[in-house]
């Protein structure tokens, strides 16, 4: 892959692309090797547009056609299941992993936009990787060694919280005998059985739903069990339940902070029940990791805040002052807890982020330069 400085010349290399006999504009195989051989990490595919590739955190069009929704359906349903394509066909959104020989895997989403069809697929990597691949910071490890309770790694789309959870789980594979379960819509990455016993059921073909799927999982004696995202209340229920009671469990939701995350469980119940909604998360929750990925010189890196649930995290939890958890943050720093502000103002000490990129990305521009003058 070239570098950063060079996506403009990439770009404009990219609209030269030209779709040749191997790699054919009907074919999703042929787009899945264009996106191997230039690097990219996704495939945007809407009504309107020609297929478009994002490369180092760009969105690049190519030359080809512009696709309509029957081009856009044509190419991706023929490579879905059964169970995604009931979904797509009763709910207008499916989700599905597809492996190609010689290319990996890949995670589709098809869905709509503005009433007509549309895509993203997403390039998988072909093995788990290690946490020290990802320059997480180097308290991100601590998830590893967590014995119980909830664990919550959050992020925007495309921050790559996934594939910090698949990372988690491939240290505990590496260093303890543990029995883990996987729970996912689709399964992304695969794991092979270390020091572990790994199973991976996949919602739509080995369970109808999450809450089934997990409440068998809790039958099968786990030690952990990872829940590819909590996405209902019901799954969120569960999960807290299992948390409480001596398991540990990983999962993701969409959030940018560690108060927004807590938030995101809460809101999801409905008013009468989210002050037992409360006690139940404070009761739960181990700690909450939260992501960003940063413009960087040669790409992108990721930054993020790490709160360990302590006493006074689960008292603010109690009595719904999520404002106060930031401050929690700093209080709990000899238990490993850090600041998205601490992270970014080593990153730009470095010289690994530019300043300007940095400030947009703080939500306590007080504690990011105080961090920056203590580097």
């Amino acid at each position: 892959m070239k570098p950063t400085d060079d996506l403009d010349k990439l770009a404009a290399a990219l609209g030269g692309v030209r779709i040749g006999p191997a790699v054919s504009a009907s074919s999703l195989a042929g787009w899945l090797e264009v996106m191997a051989d230039r690097g990219a990490s996704d495939l945007l595919l809407f009504a309107g547009e020609p297929p478009t590739l994002r490369i180092e955190g760009r969105v690049v069009r190519t030359n080809a056609s512009v696709l309509d929704g029957d081009d856009i359906t044509g190419l991706v349903m023929p490579e879905l299941g059964p169970h995604a394509l009931r979904q797509f066909r009763e709910h207008g959104i499916a989700d599905a992993a597809l492996k190609v020989a010689g290319l990996g895997r890949f995670r589709i989403n098809l869905h709509h936009e503005r009433g007509r069809p549309a895509a993203a697929i997403r390039r998988l990597p072909a093995t788990v990787p290690g946490l020290g691949s990802l320059n997480l910071p180097p308290g991100a490890a601590m998830l590893s060694r967590i014995p119980r309770g909830l664990v919550i790694i959050g992020g925007a789309t495309g921050s790559g919280k996934t594939t910090t959870m698949a990372a988690v789980v491939d240290e505990i594979n590496r260093r303890d005998e543990k029995h883990i379960i996987c729970i996912e819509d689709p399964i992304e990455y695969e794991h092979t059985n270390k020091k572990c016993v790994i199973q991976h059921v996949e919602v739509g073909i080995d369970a109808p739903d999450f809450p089934t799927a997990l409440r068998s999982a809790l039958r099968q004696a786990p030690d952990v069990l990872v829940i590819g995202e909590m996405r209902d209340p019901e799954t969120m229920r569960i999960a807290l339940a299992a948390g409480e009671t001596g398991h540990l469990v990983l999962s993701t939701l969409h959030t940018t902070d560690v108060a927004s995350t807590i938030a995101r469980i809460t809101d999801s119940f409905p008013a009468e029940r989210q002050p037992t909604i409360r006690q139940e998360v404070a009761a739960a929750l181990a700690a909450v990791f939260v992501q960003t990925l940063v413009p960087a010189t040669g790409g992108r890196v990721p930054a993020a805040e790490l709160l360990m649930i302590q006493y006074g995290a689960r008292q603010h939890i109690r009595r719904n002052a999520l404002q106060h958890l930031h401050q929690e943050i700093t209080i709990t720093r000899k238990y490993g807890s850090f600041t998205v502000e601490e992270c970014l103002a080593k990153l730009v000490a470095k010289g690994t982020v530019e300043r300007s990129e940095a400030v947009v990305r703080v939500s306590h521009p007080e504690d990011f330069e105080s961090a920056l003058r203590a580097t």
